[in-house]
């Protein structure tokens, strides 16, 4: 179940405090507070994605040998402008 952000809406309108409430996404949004009754508005904030997407664990998601067992081509840009293939199928090179 998402964590989503609501606020507290001032008399005037703008924004107070926020507290976090687990729903589900097929739940309507809160218009009143749970505890106190007051008038609140769901906030937009960008998604956690967790803890594991560190750049450790991409860079070994991404290793040559990861690519390979999932069926992906890696190309590397050489010094000459061309591409040429580090794991995967394909053909050994590319150039522009």
């Amino acid at each position: 179940m998402p964590t989503y952000v609501y606020e507290h809406v001032l008399p005037d309108g703008s924004g107070g405090e926020s507290f976090e409430l687990m729903q589900r996404m097929s739940e309507p949004a809160l218009t009143r507070h749970p505890a106190t009754g007051g008038p609140v508005r769901r906030m937009i904030q960008a998604p956690h994605l967790g803890g594991m997407w560190s750049e450790s664990s991409r860079r070994s998601m991404m290793s040559d040998r990861k690519l390979a067992e999932q069926g992906f081509t890696k190309y590397v840009k050489t010094d000459t402008g061309s591409y040429e293939k580090t794991t995967g199928q394909g053909p050994r090179r590319l150039s522009a």
